[in-house]
């Protein structure tokens, strides 16, 4: 059987502009006319296939997005939003009603950690987060009232990595349905071709890719798509995470280069880390043969795209890390910035960043230290010298 490559589904995309234009028309407009009133009643109840009413249900170029992302995923529909989280609440908020129950694992965004710890159980949902990696576990926190497991493909930010296979299986004996955020791993990894039934991106990142565009998808059957998008009871309908049409286009014409884009990354985070390991730094990242799920993660990806561009050091307390940060970005190494996917090194420190709404507690069990330095690689292309220009700065610090 011929594996699944996502980048071909995107190549094999092509659409007309309204005018014969190579890249589709951008639909600027926020609500559509009709020649009869009958057409605009049909189209609200969705039941004119092809007609527009108002961009917050749908527009031509949220569409067009929508069928490249659900070709490059492998799901027969998407539902674009106006950020990740916008994808994330709704499909979780679909999903579940008060009285139920998530298993999460718990390194995930800890915006998505927030909503489940913070904001769900107002609504009577709760949430059991476990460590993804022990399935013993998983099984374990499942109750007669769970109806989601969650989890991202590569965690943010310890870059643990989720057997989807087999938490699919459990997701299936259970009767769950399995939700991956694939955001650290398009391309590389196809979640839906390991049985996950949902896969959730932050655009944000490496899709779009030039850090000047939010936004979310959701990929998964088109019965969910549209149950998302239902006027009278959908949850992305109803709650309005709408993207625009200008970012949508935009994002469209960035989702073609990502292949390029994705093999680069992977290859310079390769690349670094496996010098900084022989340096006896102590870094972790998925490509190399000591992090505890490299042979696993090896087996899902597609090895043409690599190991992926995430990867962290530990400088061994704050200030050490911060001090680093802020040296690299004075010699023009990177930006001190949250986010990943950009052309340029980004680089933080989790703990007091994008993993901020964990308790201090909580990061410490899991192992989230707050000397820990998350880097997303940028696409330099002589990646032999932006290794010597960061050692340098790390053995000015002491860090080396």
């Amino acid at each position: 059987m011929e594996k699944f490559n996502p980048a071909d589904k995107i190549q094999d995309l092509q659409y007309f502009g309204e005018y014969g234009g190579v890249n589709p028309s951008i639909s600027d407009s926020s609500t559509y006319t009709f020649l009869s009133a009958k057409t605009m009643f049909d189209t609200f109840e969705g039941n004119a296939e092809g007609c527009y009413l108002y961009s917050r249900h749908s527009s031509p170029s949220n569409l067009y997005l929508d069928k490249a992302l659900a070709a490059m995923e492998g799901t027969e529909n998407a539902n674009v939003s106006a950020s990740g989280m916008g994808a994330i609440t709704p499909t979780l908020l679909q999903l579940c009603s008060a009285g139920d129950h998530v298993v999460s694992s718990r390194t995930i965004y800890g915006g998505t950690y927030a909503f489940l710890k913070n904001f769900t159980p107002r609504f009577g949902i709760k949430t059991t987060f476990v460590d993804i990696t022990k399935l013993d576990l998983v099984e374990a926190a499942i109750t007669s009232a769970t109806k989601v497991l969650y989890c991202e493909t590569v965690s943010n930010p310890l870059l643990e990595v989720a057997d989807i296979a087999r938490l699919a299986k459990i997701a299936k004996e259970h009767n769950l349905k399995l939700v991956v955020d694939n955001t650290f791993s398009p391309l590389s990894v196809a979640p839906i071709s390991l049985g996950a039934d949902i896969v959730i991106h932050s655009l944000t990142k490496y899709i779009n890719g030039s850090s000047d565009t939010v936004g979310g998808v959701t990929c998964a059957s088109s019965e969910f798509i549209n149950s998302l998008k239902n006027v009278n009871s959908g949850a992305s309908m109803l709650l309005g995470p709408t993207m625009d049409s200008l970012r949508s286009a935009s994002v469209m014409k960035n989702l073609r280069t990502l292949h390029i884009r994705m093999k680069q990354h992977s290859y310079n985070a390769m690349y670094l880390a496996a010098k900084f390991e022989k340096d006896g730094l102590k870094v972790v990242y998925p490509g190399l043969e000591s992090h505890p799920s490299h042979k696993l993660y090896a087996s899902m990806i597609n090895p043409e795209y690599g190991f992926g561009g995430m990867m962290t050091i530990d400088a061994g307390y704050i200030e050490k890390a911060n001090e680093l940060m802020e040296l690299m970005q004075e010699k023009n190494l990177g930006y001190l910035a949250v986010s990943l996917g950009f052309y340029k090194t980004l680089f933080s420190a989790p703990g007091t960043s994008t993993s901020s709404e964990i308790p201090l507690e909580e990061q410490k069990e899991m192992g989230l230290t707050d000397g820990l330095i998350r880097f997303s690689i940028g696409l330099d292309n002589d990646i032999e010298r932006t290794y010597q220009s960061m050692k340098e700065c790390m053995l000015a610090l002491g860090v080396l």
